[in-house]
Protein backbone atom coordinates (compact mmCIF):
# COMPACT_ATOMS: atom_id res chain seq x y z
CA UNK A 1 0.00 0.00 0.00
CA UNK A 2 1.12 3.25 -0.84
CA UNK A 3 2.20 5.51 1.79
CA UNK A 4 -0.77 7.50 3.55
CA UNK A 5 0.78 10.96 2.93
CA UNK A 6 0.22 10.11 -0.97
CA UNK A 7 -3.09 9.40 -0.95
CA UNK A 8 -5.67 12.05 -2.74
CA UNK A 9 -7.54 12.30 0.44
CA UNK A 10 -4.38 13.24 2.11
CA UNK A 11 -3.57 15.56 -0.18
CA UNK A 12 -7.40 16.79 -0.20
CA UNK A 13 -7.09 17.02 3.72
CA UNK A 14 -3.59 19.07 3.68
CA UNK A 15 -5.44 21.67 1.60
CA UNK A 16 -8.50 21.60 3.99
CA UNK A 17 -5.95 22.16 6.77
CA UNK A 18 -4.80 25.64 5.16
CA UNK A 19 -8.28 26.77 4.40
CA UNK A 20 -9.22 25.56 8.29
CA UNK A 21 -6.33 26.67 10.38
CA UNK A 22 -6.76 30.35 10.68
CA UNK A 23 -10.67 30.01 11.03
CA UNK A 24 -11.88 29.80 15.00
CA UNK A 25 -14.18 27.97 16.67
CA UNK A 26 -15.78 30.48 17.58
CA UNK A 27 -16.37 32.01 14.32
CA UNK A 28 -17.76 28.28 13.40
CA UNK A 29 -20.09 28.11 16.53
CA UNK A 30 -21.31 32.06 15.63
CA UNK A 31 -21.68 30.93 11.71
CA UNK A 32 -24.11 27.82 12.42
CA UNK A 33 -25.93 27.90 15.92
CA UNK A 34 -26.63 24.48 15.47
CA UNK A 35 -23.62 22.68 15.31
CA UNK A 36 -23.72 20.66 18.45
CA UNK A 37 -26.49 18.53 16.31
CA UNK A 38 -24.16 18.34 13.19
CA UNK A 39 -21.57 17.30 14.87
CA UNK A 40 -22.51 14.63 18.24
CA UNK A 41 -23.25 11.27 18.00
CA UNK A 42 -25.38 8.89 20.39
CA UNK A 43 -24.07 4.97 20.83
CA UNK A 44 -25.69 3.00 23.57
CA UNK A 45 -24.56 4.44 26.87
CA UNK A 46 -23.08 6.98 25.25
CA UNK A 47 -23.09 11.00 24.13
CA UNK A 48 -20.26 11.95 21.52
CA UNK A 49 -19.84 15.40 21.39
CA UNK A 50 -17.01 16.47 18.60
CA UNK A 51 -18.67 20.12 17.61
CA UNK A 52 -15.82 21.71 19.57
CA UNK A 53 -13.02 20.06 17.19
CA UNK A 54 -11.36 22.54 14.20
CA UNK A 55 -13.41 20.78 11.70
CA UNK A 56 -16.17 21.58 9.33
CA UNK A 57 -18.59 18.63 7.59
CA UNK A 58 -16.38 18.58 4.75
CA UNK A 59 -13.29 17.65 7.12
CA UNK A 60 -15.80 14.35 8.16
CA UNK A 61 -16.26 14.19 4.66
CA UNK A 62 -12.66 13.71 4.06
CA UNK A 63 -11.89 11.55 7.00
CA UNK A 64 -14.35 8.49 5.80
CA UNK A 65 -12.32 8.96 2.42
CA UNK A 66 -9.46 8.69 3.73
CA UNK A 67 -10.76 5.60 6.01
CA UNK A 68 -11.94 3.92 2.40
CA UNK A 69 -8.65 5.14 0.47
CA UNK A 70 -6.26 2.78 3.69
CA UNK A 71 -9.20 -0.08 3.04
CA UNK A 72 -10.07 0.28 6.82
CA UNK A 73 -13.35 -1.45 6.14
CA UNK A 74 -11.39 -4.80 4.92
CA UNK A 75 -9.25 -4.49 8.12
CA UNK A 76 -11.64 -4.27 10.44
CA UNK A 77 -13.18 -7.72 9.15
CA UNK A 78 -9.69 -9.15 8.87
CA UNK A 79 -9.28 -8.15 12.28
CA UNK A 80 -12.54 -9.79 13.81
CA UNK A 81 -12.25 -12.62 11.51
CA UNK A 82 -8.93 -13.88 12.63
CA UNK A 83 -6.45 -13.01 10.46
CA UNK A 84 -2.83 -12.90 11.23
CA UNK A 85 -2.77 -9.17 11.30
CA UNK A 86 -0.11 -8.72 13.19
CA UNK A 87 2.50 -9.56 10.82
CA UNK A 88 5.94 -9.54 13.20
CA UNK A 89 4.42 -12.24 14.99
CA UNK A 90 2.27 -14.10 12.94
CA UNK A 91 -0.40 -13.85 15.00
CA UNK A 92 -4.33 -13.02 14.81
CA UNK A 93 -5.37 -10.33 17.54
CA UNK A 94 -8.33 -11.42 18.74
CA UNK A 95 -9.53 -9.85 21.92
CA UNK A 96 -12.96 -9.13 20.38
CA UNK A 97 -13.35 -12.98 20.62
CA UNK A 98 -12.95 -12.80 24.17
CA UNK A 99 -16.19 -10.21 24.43
CA UNK A 100 -18.02 -12.37 21.50
CA UNK A 101 -22.16 -12.94 22.08
CA UNK A 102 -23.28 -13.92 18.90
CA UNK A 103 -23.35 -17.60 17.98
CA UNK A 104 -20.68 -16.60 14.97
CA UNK A 105 -17.74 -18.83 15.26
CA UNK A 106 -14.09 -17.40 15.28
CA UNK A 107 -11.78 -19.63 13.25
CA UNK A 108 -7.88 -19.27 13.79
CA UNK A 109 -5.59 -22.06 11.64
CA UNK A 110 -9.26 -24.03 10.62
CA UNK A 111 -10.61 -23.95 14.52
CA UNK A 112 -12.98 -21.95 16.15
CA UNK A 113 -11.85 -20.42 18.82
CA UNK A 114 -14.84 -19.42 20.92
CA UNK A 115 -15.63 -23.00 22.96
CA UNK A 116 -12.33 -22.66 24.28
CA UNK A 117 -13.83 -18.82 25.45
CA UNK A 118 -16.39 -19.98 27.04
CA UNK A 119 -15.20 -22.58 28.42
CA UNK A 120 -12.62 -20.42 30.44
CA UNK A 121 -15.03 -17.95 30.98
CA UNK A 122 -16.88 -20.97 32.73
CA UNK A 123 -13.69 -21.76 34.62
CA UNK A 124 -13.34 -18.47 35.80
CA UNK A 125 -17.30 -18.32 37.11
CA UNK A 126 -16.98 -21.37 39.33
CA UNK A 127 -13.72 -20.27 40.54
CA UNK A 128 -14.84 -16.85 41.27
CA UNK A 129 -17.88 -18.07 42.62
CA UNK A 130 -16.04 -20.42 45.20
CA UNK A 131 -13.54 -17.64 46.82
CA UNK A 132 -16.54 -15.52 46.98
CA UNK A 133 -18.78 -17.88 49.08
CA UNK A 134 -16.34 -18.98 51.22
CA UNK A 135 -16.02 -22.30 49.81
CA UNK A 136 -12.36 -22.37 48.26
CA UNK A 137 -10.04 -21.85 51.60
CA UNK A 138 -6.60 -21.40 52.67
CA UNK A 139 -4.47 -23.83 54.35
CA UNK A 140 -5.61 -23.24 57.55
CA UNK A 141 -9.47 -23.47 56.78
CA UNK A 142 -10.05 -19.84 56.53
CA UNK A 143 -11.41 -18.01 53.80
CA UNK A 144 -10.05 -15.87 51.43
CA UNK A 145 -10.61 -12.03 52.18
CA UNK A 146 -8.04 -10.46 49.69
CA UNK A 147 -6.20 -11.37 46.52
CA UNK A 148 -3.47 -10.42 45.21
CA UNK A 149 -2.18 -9.92 41.34
CA UNK A 150 0.93 -10.09 40.45
CA UNK A 151 1.75 -9.18 36.64
CA UNK A 152 3.16 -6.37 34.88
CA UNK A 153 2.21 -4.35 32.29
CA UNK A 154 -1.17 -5.78 30.86
CA UNK A 155 -1.11 -7.99 32.87
CA UNK A 156 -1.58 -5.39 35.44
CA UNK A 157 -2.63 -2.08 34.14
CA UNK A 158 -5.66 -3.59 32.68
CA UNK A 159 -7.06 -5.23 35.71
CA UNK A 160 -6.00 -2.49 38.36
CA UNK A 161 -7.77 -0.47 35.76
CA UNK A 162 -11.13 -1.95 35.71
CA UNK A 163 -11.27 -2.80 39.56
CA UNK A 164 -10.43 0.56 40.71
CA UNK A 165 -13.22 1.93 38.26
CA UNK A 166 -15.94 -0.03 39.45
CA UNK A 167 -15.15 -0.18 42.78
CA UNK A 168 -18.83 0.79 43.84
CA UNK A 169 -19.73 -2.77 42.89
CA UNK A 170 -17.21 -4.67 44.93
CA UNK A 171 -18.57 -7.18 46.92
CA UNK A 172 -16.03 -9.82 47.08
CA UNK A 173 -12.68 -10.24 48.26
CA UNK A 174 -10.32 -7.15 48.45
CA UNK A 175 -7.72 -6.71 45.25
CA UNK A 176 -4.41 -5.69 45.34
CA UNK A 177 -1.99 -5.35 42.86
CA UNK A 178 1.85 -5.61 42.89
CA UNK A 179 3.70 -4.89 39.53
CA UNK A 180 6.95 -3.06 40.23
CA UNK A 181 10.00 -5.01 40.78
CA UNK A 182 10.74 -2.42 43.28
CA UNK A 183 10.71 -4.64 46.71
CA UNK A 184 8.56 -1.78 48.17
CA UNK A 185 5.95 -2.44 46.45
CA UNK A 186 5.24 -5.98 47.15
CA UNK A 187 6.36 -5.37 51.06
CA UNK A 188 3.78 -2.38 51.15
CA UNK A 189 1.35 -4.60 50.16
CA UNK A 190 1.49 -7.45 52.03
CA UNK A 191 2.29 -5.46 55.42
CA UNK A 192 -1.69 -5.45 55.98
CA UNK A 193 -2.73 -9.06 54.54
CA UNK A 194 -2.83 -11.94 56.27
CA UNK A 195 -1.29 -14.61 54.75
CA UNK A 196 -3.69 -17.52 56.06
CA UNK A 197 -6.84 -15.58 54.13
CA UNK A 198 -4.76 -14.31 51.33
CA UNK A 199 -4.89 -15.90 47.47
CA UNK A 200 -2.08 -14.74 45.10
CA UNK A 201 -2.97 -14.49 41.10
CA UNK A 202 0.45 -14.79 39.12
CA UNK A 203 -0.38 -13.41 35.56
CA UNK A 204 1.82 -14.53 33.01
CA UNK A 205 1.47 -15.93 29.54
CA UNK A 206 4.81 -17.16 29.16
CA UNK A 207 5.84 -17.67 33.36
CA UNK A 208 9.27 -16.25 32.71
CA UNK A 209 8.69 -12.94 32.88
CA UNK A 210 11.75 -11.54 35.28
CA UNK A 211 9.35 -9.08 37.31
CA UNK A 212 6.40 -10.76 37.70
CA UNK A 213 8.56 -13.85 38.72
CA UNK A 214 10.84 -12.31 41.23
CA UNK A 215 7.38 -11.25 42.69
CA UNK A 216 5.88 -14.22 42.56
CA UNK A 217 8.72 -16.33 44.15
CA UNK A 218 8.99 -13.38 46.77
CA UNK A 219 5.06 -13.98 47.58
CA UNK A 220 5.36 -17.53 47.94
CA UNK A 221 8.24 -17.56 49.78
CA UNK A 222 5.75 -15.02 52.48
CA UNK A 223 3.40 -18.53 52.36
CA UNK A 224 6.55 -20.90 52.92
CA UNK A 225 7.30 -18.47 56.19
CA UNK A 226 4.55 -18.47 57.66
CA UNK A 227 3.02 -22.13 57.11
CA UNK A 228 6.40 -24.16 56.59
CA UNK A 229 4.70 -26.22 54.18
CA UNK A 230 5.09 -26.13 50.18
CA UNK A 231 1.75 -28.13 50.12
CA UNK A 232 0.33 -24.77 51.27
CA UNK A 233 1.26 -23.42 48.05
CA UNK A 234 -1.72 -25.17 46.02
CA UNK A 235 -4.42 -23.22 48.65
CA UNK A 236 -2.42 -19.51 48.12
CA UNK A 237 -1.89 -19.66 44.76
CA UNK A 238 -3.31 -19.70 41.07
CA UNK A 239 -1.64 -18.89 37.52
CA UNK A 240 -3.02 -16.96 34.36
CA UNK A 241 -0.80 -18.37 31.99
CA UNK A 242 0.08 -20.92 29.24
CA UNK A 243 3.29 -22.55 30.66
CA UNK A 244 2.00 -25.61 32.68
CA UNK A 245 5.12 -27.06 33.01
CA UNK A 246 6.80 -23.97 34.63
CA UNK A 247 3.21 -24.00 36.30
CA UNK A 248 3.39 -27.17 38.12
CA UNK A 249 7.04 -26.46 38.79
CA UNK A 250 6.08 -23.30 40.74
CA UNK A 251 3.61 -25.55 42.90
CA UNK A 252 0.07 -24.36 41.55
CA UNK A 253 -1.66 -27.35 40.78
CA UNK A 254 -2.53 -27.43 37.21
CA UNK A 255 -6.38 -27.41 37.82
CA UNK A 256 -6.01 -23.99 38.99
CA UNK A 257 -4.27 -22.68 35.71
CA UNK A 258 -6.12 -20.43 33.80
CA UNK A 259 -5.41 -19.96 29.79
CA UNK A 260 -5.16 -17.65 27.26
CA UNK A 261 -3.91 -17.56 23.96
CA UNK A 262 -1.24 -15.98 21.94
CA UNK A 263 -3.85 -13.80 20.05
CA UNK A 264 -4.31 -12.12 22.98
CA UNK A 265 -2.37 -9.34 23.48
CA UNK A 266 -1.00 -8.31 26.39
CA UNK A 267 -2.50 -4.53 26.91
CA UNK A 268 -6.02 -6.18 25.25
CA UNK A 269 -5.81 -9.06 27.91
CA UNK A 270 -8.40 -7.52 30.67
CA UNK A 271 -11.28 -9.55 29.00
CA UNK A 272 -9.53 -12.98 29.29
CA UNK A 273 -8.57 -14.92 32.27
CA UNK A 274 -6.25 -11.94 33.33
CA UNK A 275 -9.42 -10.50 34.41
CA UNK A 276 -9.67 -13.08 37.00
CA UNK A 277 -8.97 -10.53 39.94
CA UNK A 278 -11.94 -8.12 38.30
CA UNK A 279 -14.37 -11.01 38.47
CA UNK A 280 -13.10 -11.95 42.15
CA UNK A 281 -14.17 -8.36 43.01
CA UNK A 282 -17.31 -7.56 41.23
CA UNK A 283 -18.55 -10.52 40.28
CA UNK A 284 -19.14 -13.05 37.41
CA UNK A 285 -22.38 -11.11 36.62
CA UNK A 286 -20.54 -7.64 36.45
CA UNK A 287 -17.45 -8.98 34.70
CA UNK A 288 -19.92 -10.75 31.80
CA UNK A 289 -22.07 -6.60 31.55
CA UNK A 290 -18.28 -5.52 30.88
CA UNK A 291 -17.48 -7.76 28.54
CA UNK A 292 -21.21 -7.31 26.80
CA UNK A 293 -20.26 -3.37 26.49
CA UNK A 294 -17.44 -4.11 24.68
CA UNK A 295 -18.93 -6.12 22.67
CA UNK A 296 -22.20 -3.44 22.31
CA UNK A 297 -19.12 -1.22 20.90
CA UNK A 298 -17.44 -3.75 18.48
CA UNK A 299 -21.28 -4.21 17.15
CA UNK A 300 -20.39 -0.36 16.19
CA UNK A 301 -17.59 -0.80 14.98
CA UNK A 302 -17.72 -3.63 12.89
CA UNK A 303 -20.75 -1.88 11.09
CA UNK A 304 -21.52 1.51 11.41
CA UNK A 305 -20.38 3.87 8.26
CA UNK A 306 -17.60 5.76 9.04
CA UNK A 307 -19.22 9.37 9.11
CA UNK A 308 -21.65 8.17 12.20
CA UNK A 309 -18.64 5.46 13.54
CA UNK A 310 -16.80 6.73 16.96
CA UNK A 311 -13.83 4.61 16.93
CA UNK A 312 -13.14 6.06 13.50
CA UNK A 313 -14.32 9.48 13.92
CA UNK A 314 -12.04 9.41 17.57
CA UNK A 315 -9.01 8.28 15.36
CA UNK A 316 -9.51 10.24 12.43
CA UNK A 317 -9.56 13.18 14.65
CA UNK A 318 -6.40 12.49 16.21
CA UNK A 319 -4.32 11.64 12.68
CA UNK A 320 -5.59 15.27 12.24
CA UNK A 321 -4.10 16.96 15.42
CA UNK A 322 -1.19 14.71 15.13
CA UNK A 323 -0.43 14.85 11.29
CA UNK A 324 -2.15 18.55 10.33
CA UNK A 325 -1.71 20.84 13.16
CA UNK A 326 1.54 19.39 14.76
CA UNK A 327 0.13 18.35 17.91
CA UNK A 328 2.23 15.97 20.29
CA UNK A 329 0.44 15.15 22.59
CA UNK A 330 -3.07 14.43 23.90
CA UNK A 331 -4.77 14.73 27.49
CA UNK A 332 -8.06 12.32 28.63
CA UNK A 333 -8.89 13.99 31.53
CA UNK A 334 -12.17 11.98 33.14
CA UNK A 335 -14.55 13.95 35.37
CA UNK A 336 -15.31 10.86 37.42
CA UNK A 337 -12.65 9.91 40.15
CA UNK A 338 -13.34 6.08 39.86
CA UNK A 339 -11.64 7.06 36.31
CA UNK A 340 -8.92 7.37 38.07
CA UNK A 341 -6.05 5.24 36.23
CA UNK A 342 -8.03 5.70 32.90
CA UNK A 343 -5.52 7.85 31.90
CA UNK A 344 -2.34 5.55 32.74
CA UNK A 345 -4.45 2.54 30.80
CA UNK A 346 -4.14 4.57 27.99
CA UNK A 347 -0.71 5.40 27.73
CA UNK A 348 -0.34 1.38 27.05
CA UNK A 349 -2.76 0.81 25.16
CA UNK A 350 -2.05 3.80 22.58
CA UNK A 351 1.54 4.55 23.35
CA UNK A 352 3.24 0.63 23.06
CA UNK A 353 0.55 0.19 20.10
CA UNK A 354 1.35 3.00 18.00
CA UNK A 355 4.74 3.97 19.22
CA UNK A 356 6.53 2.79 15.92
CA UNK A 357 8.56 4.41 13.65
CA UNK A 358 8.37 1.72 10.81
CA UNK A 359 5.47 0.78 8.71
CA UNK A 360 4.36 -2.71 8.00
CA UNK A 361 6.50 -2.77 5.15
CA UNK A 362 9.35 -2.45 7.27
CA UNK A 363 10.46 1.37 5.85
CA UNK A 364 10.54 3.81 7.97
CA UNK A 365 7.17 6.24 8.17
CA UNK A 366 8.63 9.55 7.00
CA UNK A 367 5.84 11.14 9.30
CA UNK A 368 4.34 11.20 13.02
CA UNK A 369 2.86 8.05 14.41
CA UNK A 370 1.58 7.80 18.15
CA UNK A 371 1.31 10.97 20.47
CA UNK A 372 2.18 11.28 23.90
CA UNK A 373 -0.69 10.43 26.19
CA UNK A 374 -1.48 12.06 29.90
CA UNK A 375 -4.28 13.11 32.06
CA UNK A 376 -5.05 13.42 35.41
CA UNK A 377 -9.23 13.00 36.81
CA UNK A 378 -11.14 16.70 37.28
CA UNK A 379 -10.68 19.47 39.46
CA UNK A 380 -7.31 18.32 40.14
CA UNK A 381 -6.20 18.42 36.77
CA UNK A 382 -7.28 21.90 36.84
CA UNK A 383 -5.24 23.06 39.41
CA UNK A 384 -1.91 21.47 37.77
CA UNK A 385 -1.78 21.70 34.16
CA UNK A 386 -4.75 23.39 32.63
CA UNK A 387 -2.67 26.36 32.80
CA UNK A 388 -0.45 24.77 30.04
CA UNK A 389 -3.95 23.83 27.98
CA UNK A 390 -5.71 27.17 28.10
CA UNK A 391 -2.09 29.62 27.64
CA UNK A 392 0.67 27.82 26.48
CA UNK A 393 2.14 27.59 23.51
CA UNK A 394 1.52 23.53 22.65
CA UNK A 395 -1.64 22.01 20.91
CA UNK A 396 -3.61 19.70 23.17
CA UNK A 397 -6.30 18.10 21.91
CA UNK A 398 -8.31 16.76 25.13
CA UNK A 399 -10.64 14.32 25.96
CA UNK A 400 -13.24 15.12 28.77
CA UNK A 401 -15.02 11.59 30.31
CA UNK A 402 -18.36 13.09 31.97
CA UNK A 403 -20.81 11.18 34.43
CA UNK A 404 -24.25 12.81 34.51
CA UNK A 405 -24.92 11.25 37.46
CA UNK A 406 -22.44 9.97 40.85
CA UNK A 407 -22.21 7.00 42.37
CA UNK A 408 -22.15 8.78 45.85
CA UNK A 409 -24.09 11.31 45.11
CA UNK A 410 -23.58 13.86 48.15
CA UNK A 411 -24.67 17.61 48.50
CA UNK A 412 -23.86 19.77 44.99
CA UNK A 413 -20.75 18.55 44.61
CA UNK A 414 -21.43 16.16 41.58
CA UNK A 415 -22.93 19.54 39.94
CA UNK A 416 -19.93 21.39 40.65
CA UNK A 417 -17.65 18.36 38.98
CA UNK A 418 -20.04 18.26 35.92
CA UNK A 419 -20.03 22.35 35.46
CA UNK A 420 -16.47 22.50 35.64
CA UNK A 421 -16.11 19.71 33.06
CA UNK A 422 -18.44 21.30 30.39
CA UNK A 423 -17.02 24.67 31.46
CA UNK A 424 -13.38 23.77 31.04
CA UNK A 425 -14.11 22.48 27.50
CA UNK A 426 -16.02 25.61 26.80
CA UNK A 427 -13.01 28.15 28.07
CA UNK A 428 -10.32 25.80 25.51
CA UNK A 429 -12.77 26.74 22.45
CA UNK A 430 -14.21 29.86 23.32
CA UNK A 431 -11.26 31.48 24.77
CA UNK A 432 -10.92 34.93 25.73
CA UNK A 433 -9.97 38.07 23.45
CA UNK A 434 -8.59 41.46 23.96
CA UNK A 435 -11.52 43.52 24.20
CA UNK A 436 -13.43 40.63 26.55
CA UNK A 437 -10.14 40.66 29.27
CA UNK A 438 -9.71 44.58 28.72
CA UNK A 439 -13.88 45.18 29.51
CA UNK A 440 -13.72 42.42 32.72
CA UNK A 441 -10.91 44.53 34.25
CA UNK A 442 -12.07 47.80 33.84
CA UNK A 443 -15.39 46.00 35.65
CA UNK A 444 -13.27 45.38 38.67
CA UNK A 445 -12.48 49.24 38.55
CA UNK A 446 -8.60 48.76 38.01
CA UNK A 447 -6.89 51.90 36.81
CA UNK A 448 -5.92 52.35 33.01
CA UNK A 449 -2.38 51.87 33.45
CA UNK A 450 -2.83 48.48 35.45
CA UNK A 451 -5.76 47.08 33.11
CA UNK A 452 -3.21 47.82 30.30
CA UNK A 453 -0.74 45.58 32.37
CA UNK A 454 -2.62 42.92 33.17
CA UNK A 455 -4.85 42.62 29.62
CA UNK A 456 -2.08 40.20 27.75
CA UNK A 457 -2.14 38.05 31.00
CA UNK A 458 -5.83 37.63 31.49
CA UNK A 459 -6.25 36.89 27.45
CA UNK A 460 -6.82 33.60 26.27
CA UNK A 461 -6.37 32.36 22.53
CA UNK A 462 -8.75 29.72 22.62
CA UNK A 463 -9.47 27.57 19.57
CA UNK A 464 -8.18 24.58 21.16
CA UNK A 465 -9.94 21.27 20.54
CA UNK A 466 -11.59 18.80 22.31
CA UNK A 467 -14.48 16.07 22.79
CA UNK A 468 -16.53 15.64 25.32
CA UNK A 469 -17.93 11.84 26.21
CA UNK A 470 -20.86 12.12 28.60
CA UNK A 471 -22.79 8.57 30.11
CA UNK A 472 -25.41 9.00 32.84
CA UNK A 473 -23.29 6.88 35.41
CA UNK A 474 -20.46 4.38 35.06
CA UNK A 475 -21.71 1.10 34.98
CA UNK A 476 -19.81 -2.38 33.91
CA UNK A 477 -21.23 -1.98 30.46
CA UNK A 478 -20.51 2.05 30.20
CA UNK A 479 -17.07 0.88 30.94
CA UNK A 480 -16.60 -2.09 28.31
CA UNK A 481 -18.23 0.73 25.73
CA UNK A 482 -15.76 3.27 26.70
CA UNK A 483 -12.36 0.36 26.86
CA UNK A 484 -13.62 -0.72 23.33
CA UNK A 485 -14.07 2.68 22.00
CA UNK A 486 -10.44 3.70 22.87
CA UNK A 487 -8.94 -0.16 21.54
CA UNK A 488 -10.62 0.45 18.20
CA UNK A 489 -10.07 4.21 17.87
CA UNK A 490 -5.92 2.85 18.34
CA UNK A 491 -6.54 0.05 16.01
CA UNK A 492 -7.80 2.44 13.12
CA UNK A 493 -5.06 5.14 13.81
CA UNK A 494 -2.58 2.36 13.70
CA UNK A 495 -4.14 1.13 10.08
CA UNK A 496 -4.10 4.75 8.94
CA UNK A 497 -0.10 5.26 9.37
CA UNK A 498 0.72 1.66 8.52
CA UNK A 499 2.24 0.45 11.66
CA UNK A 500 1.60 -2.41 13.54
CA UNK A 501 -0.46 -1.72 16.79
CA UNK A 502 0.36 -5.35 18.20
CA UNK A 503 3.57 -5.97 19.01
CA UNK A 504 6.12 -3.96 21.34
CA UNK A 505 9.70 -4.63 20.14
CA UNK A 506 10.89 -1.51 21.40
CA UNK A 507 10.65 -2.70 25.63
CA UNK A 508 12.88 -5.58 24.73
CA UNK A 509 16.34 -4.39 24.61
CA UNK A 510 16.49 -2.25 27.64
CA UNK A 511 15.22 -6.16 28.97
CA UNK A 512 17.75 -7.80 27.71
CA UNK A 513 20.58 -5.64 28.47
CA UNK A 514 19.34 -5.73 31.98
CA UNK A 515 19.90 -9.45 32.27
CA UNK A 516 23.44 -8.29 31.11
CA UNK A 517 23.96 -5.70 33.73
CA UNK A 518 22.60 -7.60 36.41
CA UNK A 519 25.37 -10.12 38.07
CA UNK A 520 27.69 -7.10 36.89
CA UNK A 521 26.17 -5.44 40.19
CA UNK A 522 28.42 -7.66 42.45
CA UNK A 523 31.70 -6.70 43.11
CA UNK A 524 33.29 -9.78 42.09
CA UNK A 525 31.96 -10.26 38.76
CA UNK A 526 33.67 -8.89 35.77
CA UNK A 527 32.13 -5.75 33.93
CA UNK A 528 31.83 -6.26 30.11
CA UNK A 529 31.69 -3.89 27.39
CA UNK A 530 29.83 -1.26 28.09
CA UNK A 531 29.61 2.69 27.29
CA UNK A 532 31.41 5.10 29.74
CA UNK A 533 28.24 6.22 31.62
CA UNK A 534 27.65 2.82 31.67
CA UNK A 535 30.37 1.28 33.23
CA UNK A 536 31.06 4.46 35.45
CA UNK A 537 27.33 4.00 36.69
CA UNK A 538 28.16 -0.11 37.61
CA UNK A 539 30.73 0.68 39.41
CA UNK A 540 29.21 3.74 41.32
CA UNK A 541 26.75 1.10 42.43
CA UNK A 542 29.27 -1.20 43.39
CA UNK A 543 30.76 1.28 45.28
CA UNK A 544 27.75 2.48 47.45
CA UNK A 545 26.23 -0.92 48.18
CA UNK A 546 29.97 -1.59 50.14
CA UNK A 547 29.44 1.28 51.98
Amino acid sequence: MPKPTTLPAWQALQDHYRELAQVPLRSLFADDPDRFSLFNLHQDDLLFDFSKNRITSRTVDLFAQLADECTLSEDIEAMFSGARINATEGRAVLHTALRNESDRPVVVDGADVMPDVRRVLDQMEDFSQKVRSGEWVGHTGEPITDVVNIGIGGSDLGPLMVVQALDHYADGPKAHFVSNVDPTQLSQTLRGLSPETTLFIIASKTFTTQETLANAKAARQWILDAFDSFEAVKNHFVALSTNRTQVVEFGIDPENMFAFWDWVGGRYSLWSAIGLSIALSIGMENFRALLGGAYAMDKHFRNAPFHQNLPVLMALLGVWYTNFFGAASYAVLPYDQYLARFPAFLQQLDMESNGKRVRLDGRQVGYETGPVVWGEPGTNGQHAFYQLLHQGTRLVPCDFLVPVQSLNPIGDQHEILVANALAQAEALMMGRNEAEALAELKGEGLSETETERLVPHKTFPGNRPSNSILYKRLTPAVLGQLIALYEHKVFVQGRIWQVNSFDQWGVELGKKLAKVILPELENDQPISSHDSSTTGLIQAVRQISEK
